[in-house]
């Protein structure tokens, strides 16, 4: 196993750096210390043959310029904040609304616009970057100063952990999860339409016209949102539902995962033979289809459009601090946010 480190670009005149991960079977994780973005995951297809299964760019302006949270790490809050703002304690806190009304993945100056601090991880059986940083007391509005731990570890049965870990020195808010579009064709040959998705999740969250959710649990069954059986990506969004209609024909919904932590999200591309195994010990994922995908730029030598990726956001639900039904993401003093996701790269049987 072995571990590459060097310098990726720059932004705002601080270098930036990019740690590729390699294990012992060949796979290879590339990410960077800006916004702890996945830049690349190289896995083999059912021949053998090792290409890149995420969306991302080769170079840190297209980043800053085009990119729609490829691999990053999002934060505080990951989501929508309704209205940009909250209250805690009795004390309102307001928010920069960076889309229509509303307070998205942390600000226009989210944790996946912040450089941080990298330390290179090598152990027995597996290597990895932990990445640190410090969100100041009143940054993006939020209260407390936020020390958080984002750290990548790969090994050699092809699983990539990510783990997330978070301390405060006020009451504030934290829901993390990482952005990373999925696409197992390879090297971006196809769009995911084709994708079979299987989740094991009876309930996902009714959203309202501004894409918050209103608060309603809809039980999956009899709805083109059942993928507790598997279906492809195709079958789902095609379907008559005014939920798909309103995210543009697709998919943009916070999921309720069973709670035993063992395979809750698998998704297989047919053609490549490869499958994603995704367990986590959040209580939801957002799943979504990149419908509403900007389609103005360049991803390496493809064309952007919608439908090129699919993203499996493991969070606590969002816009949680509206909603007393839900669980809240409220870190207090001395507690500790602390949350894994296990992604397991295979190839179908």
């Amino acid at each position: 196993m072995e571990i590459l480190r060097k310098q990726f670009g720059e932004y705002k005149g601080e270098p930036v750096y990019s740690f590729t991960l390699q294990n012992n079977q060949g796979m290879k994780v590339t990410c960077i210390s800006l916004g702890c973005i996945i830049t690349e995951v190289l896995t083999p297809n059912k021949a053998g043959e090792f290409e890149n299964v995420v969306l991302g760019f080769d170079d840190v302006n297209n980043y800053i310029e085009n990119s729609p949270y490829f691999g990053a790490v999002v934060g505080r809050v990951a989501g929508r904040i309704s209205s940009g703002s909250f209250d805690l304690d009795g004390k309102t806190y307001t928010l920069p609304k960076n889309e229509s009304d509303n307070h998205l993945h942390g600000g226009p100056e989210g944790f996946d616009r912040k450089l941080w601090k990298a330390e290179i991880v090598e152990r027995k059986n597996e290597v990895g970057v932990e990445f640190s940083y410090l969100s100041k007391d009143g940054e993006a509005g939020y209260p407390g100063n936020l020390s958080v731990k984002v750290t990548y570890l790969l090994n050699n049965q092809n699983e990539l952990l990510i783990s997330y870990a978070a301390t405060t020195d006020k009451k504030t808010l934290v829901n993390l999860t990482n952005h990373t579009y999925f696409n197992l064709s390879g090297d971006v040959k196809t769009d995911i339409l084709s994708h079979k998705l299987k989740l094991k999740s009876k309930q996902f969250l009714e959203l309202s016209e501004q894409l918050i959710p209103t608060g309603a649990f809809l039980d999956t069954e009899n709805t083109p949102f059942d993928f507790r059986k598997g279906k492809t990506i195709q079958e789902g969004i095609t379907a008559d539902h005014d939920q798909v209609k309103l995210v543009g024909q697709g998919i943009d919904h916070p999921f309720v995962l069973e709670e035993n932590h063992n395979q809750e999200i698998i998704l297989l591309d047919e053609q490549s033979g490869r499958k994603l195994i995704v367990e986590t010990d959040e209580p939801s994922v957002v799943i979504y289809t990149s419908n509403m995908m900007d389609e103005s730029f360049q991803i390496r030598d493809v064309q952007s459009k919608k439908y090129l990726g699919i993203c499996l956001e493991t969070q606590g639900l969002p816009d949680s601090i509206h909603h007393a039904e839900f669980s809240p993401c409220i870190l207090d003093v001395g507690e500790k946010y602390k949350t894994t996701t296990k992604y397991t790269f295979t190839t179908a049987d």
